[in-house]
């Protein structure tokens, strides 16, 4: 068990104790203001503010947020203070700091002309940006994202990997809670992991990634929270976006965003589809060493081919009753047809030896499978503020959504004959899948301040659902003309779910220190019903209890430091507790568990912010610790390999991450992210032990080149490094992305090209061994990929977005809610 010695946490103390003495021997100023467009009054987002000595030595500095406020900090003295945005004129203001706080109100920036028609670089939002409980991505400057889907955008987040059943990970921990907008959507499906790959790239705006939630959140979800904000633009009158993507292997598509705004009414509308065709396929070489009979092999070769259609539409208005009172609704349709085929080619060896064994027998698995799903959901949004205060407010949202899903798969094995070396059918089987999702959310939230630095905050939450799973397998049988049913594999599932929570937050702001209370309560009832082959009824129910503390203490506007807890848990997911949901290979076969228990984990993180003139960098260390650590254990019956998920005792991981952007001049920026951690397992299942310790790091780095001709290039590197599990090994890989850019038509229009997995190296790499059994195996779910696209902006060209989003902090009005 990992053992964290405690003189690590007294040294911390006396170093922020240490903090807090300089700070306060010194005889200080504090500068404050806020900076607004001369022409429209709307503060500038974004802007840069420094401090300069008469050595004209930069002291300090900062970036306005979205407010366009500023406060900095100096020792007394004399100093020039500059505040700057691209494309306006540059103001230098002379500052005699005498006194303890100099307020200089509201200071104008006005547009420099001459510049607005000669500039050529545009001031660009950051990649990342920190806040006080999350990390903010936007991925519309990452040009690796070009046409590619959801899936593909989160494996390019730092710290967060996509493995190749499309299960998303966040700082090596699989137990992560994906959110659209804010709240739980049909864009991510019953499935979440298949449904990502449905949602076109084009459509999202940003992604938080929130590793250490408060009590505001829902408490699913171990590792944290990434919650995906879609586009909808905020601007008046009529403006959006039209983009086309072709590529190789085929892809073609095409998606548009619109939005009109007059008076109090505000009309907004997105519209994708999508077509695509992947390649993919790998090995897995299996050793066989039974204790009662001879030790044999198999080889197994697979190749994928995935093809399909998807559409998505959302349509919706926001209605402002009046300043104080808006009500939004929105609608979603999601479709999606695919056609899939695989082949398992299977050859069996005598022995283990691969220099002496000898071919017994070859044989085939072709599936063709027909997968179809189809989402309709419904919101509606109510939002009240109080006497002109943004942070006086009541939100009430509702929301219904119902999931629809089939796959209907014909298999077929085929033996070899040796003497004529063909392949002939040997036997014929089908499974069809028929899956029912009915969701209700109902929640809201109330915000109190109480005076200047303190608020209270409180808010309920009720979901309630349905999931039914109609499975059967069924085999054709010579002579007859029905197929007879596999009554092994058939089945009926039921999944109800209700949860219930309740939170409050106390925040309260002192000086230089701001620190967050927060308690959760969540009642959970969840029942199972197995209703063939034999009708058994499960019923789990329990309450919890989920605090959080976050403080923050700021050295000065280029210097923070952050420390938070929390609590939370992952109950058991639907196809975990479902006894039996998968027949494609008949060799390698998963199951559910009903008995599943959920996972709860304490995480603590404490993280330094250094903002400097041209570059951040966060470093952070985090450490958390799970009990009833659910992990899929391998099982060999006869040949045939069973995985299912089983709670083990507890895992313990440690780790330290640092992420760093740094602007080397004003067309080339340099982001960079490295996770290095700890982590430990121990546990048992029937007197197995299932241990393991791993020591791991994953690190991504990205170079960003604008150049004066509007041309722009982009090289990203990931690389993941081998990493121990309970049983057997995660090979390292890396991957290498390239993309191009050209702004086209008065930069109305992009034109980009984006290479993703240059190298063709982005391959999963594992090996796994238990009683009796080793197996070494890679997988590559696409192969290379490159796009085209061009994106055209309807009634304004891109200087005037990039400007629009970075005085509003790209903020897409009902895009996101910090009420999950």
């Amino acid at each position: 068990m990992l053992k964290i010695n405690t003189n690590i946490f007294k040294v911390l103390t006396i170093v922020i104790l240490s903090a807090f003495a300089t700070n306060a021997w010194a005889q200080t100023t504090t500068i404050t203001g806020q900076l607004v467009d001369g022409k429209n009054q709307q503060p500038l987002a974004y802007a840069n503010v420094s401090v300069f000595n008469q050595n004209d030595e930069l002291v300090t500095g900062t970036v306005t947020p979205e407010n366009g406020q500023f406060q900095l900090q100096v020792k007394q003295g004399e100093y020039t203070l500059r505040l700057q945005f691209i494309s306006y004129k540059t103001i230098n203001k002379p500052i005699n700091a005498n006194k303890s706080t100099i307020n200089l109100g509201v200071i104008e920036l006005n547009e420099d002309i001459d510049q607005l028609s000669e500039v050529q670089v545009v001031a660009k939002r950051p990649q990342m940006e920190m806040k006080l409980d999350k990390r903010v991505f936007n991925v519309g400057e990452d040009l690796s994202n070009i046409g590619s889907n959801a899936e593909a955008l989160l494996d390019n987040l730092p710290s967060v990997t996509v493995d190749i059943d499309g299960n998303v990970s966040l700082r090596g921990s699989g137990n992560v809670r994906i959110l659209i907008d804010g709240r739980p959507s049909g864009l991510v499906g019953i499935s979440g992991a298949s449904a990502l790959r449905q949602i076109q790239a084009d459509m999202i705006e940003r992604v938080e990634v929130i590793t250490n939630p408060s009590a505001r959140y829902e408490a699913e979800g171990n590792a944290g929270i990434i919650n995906i904000i879609m586009k909808k633009d905020r601007r008046g009158g009529f403006n959006g976006s039209i983009s086309t993507n072709l590529g190789y292997p085929a892809i073609a598509g095409i998606n548009s965003n619109v939005n009109y705004r007059k008076g109090n009414l505000n009309l907004f509308a997105n519209y994708g589809i999508t077509y695509r065709e992947n390649f993919g396929g790998g090995f897995i070489d299996q050793k066989f060493t039974p204790e009662d009979t001879t030790a044999y092999s198999t080889y197994v070769d697979r190749q994928r081919e995935r093809s399909g259609i998807s559409q998505n539409a959302r349509f919706g208005l926001d209605y402002s009753f009046n300043e104080s009172t808006t009500l939004t609704g929105s609608f979603l349709y999601r479709i999606s047809d695919e056609d899939n085929l695989s082949y398992n080619y299977y050859d069996d060896y005598d022995g283990i030896n691969e220099s002496t064994r000898e071919l017994v027998r070859r044989s085939v698995r072709i599936q063709n499978e027909l997968e179809n799903e189809e989402v309709l959901e419904y919101d509606l949004n109510f939002t009240k503020t109080f006497g002109g205060d943004e942070n006086h407010k009541l939100t009430a949202d509702f929301q219904f959504r119902n999931n629809t899903e089939s796959e209907d798969s014909d298999l077929r094995n085929e033996r070899f004959v040796m003497s004529t070396e063909e392949y002939v059918d040997s036997i014929q089987q089908r499974s069809i899948i028929n899956e029912f999702s009915e969701n209700i959310l109902m929640q809201a939230n109330y915000v109190q301040p109480l005076g200047e630095s303190r608020s209270f905050e409180t808010g309920w939450r009720s979901t309630l659902r349905t999931i039914s799973n109609d499975y059967e397998v069924t085999q054709d049988v010579e002579g007859q003309e029905q197929d007879s049913v596999l009554t092994d594999f058939t089945n009926e599932f039921i999944y109800n779910e209700n949860i219930h929570a309740l939170y409050a937050i106390y925040n309260s702001e002192f000086n230089k220190f701001t620190y967050q209370l927060g308690l959760r309560a969540e009642l959970t009832d969840i029942t199972t019903r197995l209703k063939t082959p034999v009708d058994t009824t499960n019923a789990r129910d329990y309450l919890n209890l989920f605090p959080s503390l976050f403080m923050t203490y700021e050295f000065n506007k280029l210097h923070t430091i952050q420390a938070s807890y929390s609590r939370r848990f992952d109950r058991p997911r639907f196809r975990s507790l479902n006894p039996f949901s998968n027949f494609n290979d008949d060799r390698n076969i998963r199951i559910g568990n009903p008995n599943l228990n959920p996972e709860f984990t304490d995480s603590y993180e404490v993280g330094l912010v250094n903002n400097f003139s041209d570059a951040t960098l966060y470093s952070g260390l985090y450490y958390r610790k799970t009990t009833g650590v659910t992990e899929s254990i391998n099982t060999v019956i006869d040949g045939i390999t069973y995985t299912q998920p089983q709670n083990l005792a507890a895992r313990n991981s440690i780790g330290i991450e640092n992420n760093y952007s740094h602007d080397l001049n004003d067309w080339w920026r340099l982001n960079g992210n490295l996770n290095v951690y700890y982590s430990e397992t121990y546990g048992s299942v029937e007197d197995r032990d299932f241990s393991a310790e791993t020591f791991t790091a994953s690190g991504r780095a990205t170079s960003q080149m604008s150049f004066s001709n509007d041309f722009n290039v982009q090289l990203s590197a990931f690389y993941r490094a081998p990493q121990q599990t309970t049983q057997g090994t995660r090979k390292s890989f890396y991957m290498v992305d390239l993309g191009f850019s050209k702004e086209v038509l008065k930069k109305k229009g992009t034109l980009a090209l984006n290479v993703r997995d240059l190298l063709n190296s982005r391959k999963w790499r594992t090996t796994t061994s238990g009683d009796g059994f080793f197996y070494d195996s890679e997988f590559q779910w696409r192969t290379t990929t490159v796009t085209l696209s061009f994106d055209y902006r309807i009634n304004s060209n891109k200087r005037e977005s990039e400007r629009e989003n970075s005085r509003e902090g790209g903020d897409y009005e009902g895009g996101g809610s910090d009420e999950y």
